[in-house]
């Protein structure tokens, strides 16, 4: 299953809702282009992973890219609903503690105005 990507905003966060299989070649490429396409015009970015049903070690390094370029720009990625199955992959890895993780897109949106306020 090809990865689709789509974005919205909320409350001045990005969501951008993931659905399929974030693995090596044309979908981590896609998911690589659009997320740095939006890092100059967005600061606050929340990939929703509720839909991705598979992640492989090039979607992994993606990700970790993402998180790198985001960084180094001032912005900030935040993952939300992974599955269970993308959870013990970060965590056989140990980028479970390199990323943000929350339960909910809800809670990944308001940790933003935690941030700011903080």
């Amino acid at each position: 299953m090809e990865l689709k990507i789509s974005q919205r905003n909320v409350n001045g966060v990005t969501v951008i809702d993931c659905s399929g299989r974030i693995i090596f070649g044309e979908e981590a490429a896609l998911l690589r282009e659009t997320v740095k396409a939006m890092l100059p015009q967005t600061r606050q970015i929340v990939l929703n992973l509720k839909n991705v049903s598979y992640i492989d070690s090039g979607g992994l390094g993606t990700l970790v890219g993402l998180f790198s370029s985001a960084q180094a720009g001032g912005a900030e990625i935040k993952l939300a609903q992974l599955t269970q199955r993308s959870i013990q992959l970060l965590q056989v890895t140990k980028l479970l503690t390199v990323f943000d993780v929350k339960d909910s897109e809800e809670q990944a949106v308001q940790s933003f105005a935690k941030t700011a306020t903080a």
